[in-house]
């Protein structure tokens, strides 16, 4: 009976405490059970009862409890996923979706909101994709968030993407000139390619400072999230299909936290995106989300370069101090290069193998990805510190390196993707230099965390190198990929090399420019630079 009246006092305090806007007693309500130990405080036990957030303040007003929200729209289906604040026990895990329609609003969904970390998921079909659709997320009677899903602009001659990676907690500021250059340019899509988080272990807190910070770029238009290594919470990620890793450092291959924080945290980050092309999950029940997303006449696969990569540890003969990083410039690449070794797998292969057959309507192709299929920079974290090859890269193992280019090749795509905290642009070569796809790196969002530097040995530029900068043209990688280096950010750049990329693809002429603008600029001025060696055209 005791334990009843706790209850129910507990409940009315709640209840009256959300009403007035202030906290309930912490000592009226029990402790919900944790799903994960020592994981994402802000979903487990009594939020409120802790200390302030250091990533950001969780105890809004309840008018404000709707953080962000992400969508895309794909075969008329959208799908969005709003993320909310912690909510207290007594408060609805219902939230609405509105469509203006006729000037009224009509609810056209219902949408639970998930405890273990505060997302809710819509998934709309029959959706009209040629007009302009204003909406809006409600929330209990006092929490409104509105936004416009976009017509879908396949009239448009000229399909823009604006590319952004690697969010350090380095800086926990804002990122309104990010903003406020991008809306300018006005993308018709903008992708993440992961790492929006460094929390490690604080994921949903560094979710909602991610939206506090992105979300004015995603509330108008369609947004790619896909999540990197330090958004699951480890150093470096080789997924292994789903197996459990031994550490943090992941380089036995697998997931170390648990497998429901994983589940978590895609969930948050890609649950908006097109259905996956096949839905099976890995290991462990981790789900995927592989797919692709046209936008106008521009088709884009979204592919998940880590979840199936094989890790170093133990497969390999170790060259270094650790067992991802080779430090023996006089080893044999082709040791390292092992039957059985997996980089995309054989479901994303087919995948794109299916993706890159011709499409009506589609006039050019992207591939988005977490990181680069080579070898991209000779010095980490600091100069003292020079690698001659790192296995965290896609440039290893070589074997299935080569099987993604080809397969990109054939489609006639792009490559972009972050991760490496250093802007490159790279013409790749398979079989012989420059006979694979274009690759674009985009910079860090913020580069003060653990930069790298593009700076060969010898010193020497290469074959057919151009003049803006002293070390482009053909070189080897460290597991002797051929690659075409035309540009390079290395972070004694404005800005430290942090930045983001603009991809604009001309339909009618059949090209592509890639743009990289540093991080503390002013598109708006006349005057605005790029990074030295962009922009570059290409033909596709």
């Amino acid at each position: 009976m005791l334990k009843i009246i706790i209850t129910i006092v507990s409940m009315c305090c709640i209840m009256c405490a959300c009403q007035n806007k202030v906290e309930p007693d912490p000592k009226l309500i029990a402790p919900v059970p944790a799903p994960f130990e020592g994981l994402d405080t802000i979903t487990t036990n009594d939020w409120w009862n802790r200390l302030p957030n250091p990533i950001i303040d969780v105890k809004v007003e309840r008018d404000q409890v709707i953080g962000f929200a992400l969508y895309t729209v794909s075969n008329q289906v959208m799908k969005m996923t709003a993320q909310l604040f912690p909510l207290y026990p007594n408060e609805s895990r219902d939230i609405r979706l509105e469509i203006m329609t006729n000037g009224k609003w009509s609810e056209v969904q219902t949408a639970t909101v998930n405890d273990i970390g505060w997302s809710a998921q819509f998934r709309v079909e029959a959706w009209d994709q040629a007009v302009d659709h204003q909406y809006r997320l409600r929330h209990g009677e006092q929490a409104v968030y509105e936004g416009t899903i976009k017509h879908d602009p396949k009239d448009k001659d000229e399909i823009v993407l604006a590319a952004l990676s690697c969010n350090s907690n380095q800086d926990r500021g804002d990122r309104n000139q990010y903003v406020k250059n991008i809306n300018h340019q006005n993308p018709d899509l903008v992708f993440f390619a992961g790492d929006q988080s460094y929390d490690h272990k604080e994921h949903t807190a560094a979710w909602l400072k991610f939206g506090s910070q992105f979300g004015e770029l995603c509330r108008n238009r369609p947004c790619i999230t896909i999540p990197d290594d330090h958004d699951i919470g480890q150093g470096n990620i080789w997924g292994e299909s789903g197996k459990q890793a031994s550490s943090m450092a992941g380089n036995d291959g697998g997931y170390f936290f648990d497998v429901d924080y994983v589940k978590m945290v895609e969930r948050a980050q890609t649950s908006h995106l097109p259905d996956p092309y096949d839905p099976t999950p890995i290991e462990r029940g981790i789900k995927v989300y592989y797919t692709s997303l046209q936008v106008g006449g521009v088709d884009f696969a979204i592919i998940e370069d880590r979840k199936f990569k094989s890790g170093p540890k133990g497969k390999i003969p170790q060259q270094g101090p650790r067992p991802d990083h080779i430090r023996n410039p006089a080893y044999d690449p082709a040791s390292i290069d092992l039957e059985g070794l997996v980089l995309l797998g054989d479901r994303q292969l087919s995948f794109l193998d299916q993706w890159a057959r011709a499409k009506p309507g589609v006039s050019a192709k992207a591939v988005l990805s977490q990181t680069g299929f080579c070898g991209g920079a000779h010095i980490h974290g600091n100069k003292d510190n020079r690698l001659h090859a790192d296995l965290d890269s896609n440039g290893w193992p070589q074997t299935g390196r080569n099987k993604a280019l080809a397969v990109i090749r054939k489609a006639g795509a792009v490559h972009i993707a972050g991760d490496q905290h250093l802007a490159t642009l790279i013409k790749h070569g398979i079989d012989e230099y420059d006979d694979g796809p274009w690759a674009f790196i985009v910079p860090a969002i913020v580069n003060n965390y653990y930069s790298r530097w593009w700076w060969p040995e010898d010193e020497q530029a290469g074959i057919g190198g151009n003049e803006l900068l002293p070390w482009t043209g053909q070189y080897l990688d460290g597991f002797h990929n051929k690659i075409t280096m035309h540009a390079y950010v290395n972070p004694e750049n404005p800005a430290g090399g942090s930045g983001y990329g603009i991809i604009r693809f001309d339909l009618t002429e059949d090209d592509v420019t890639f743009e990289c603008w540093p991080r503390d600029v002013d598109v708006t001025q006349a005057t605005a630079q790029q990074f030295t060696g962009w922009p570059k055209t290409v033909s596709l």
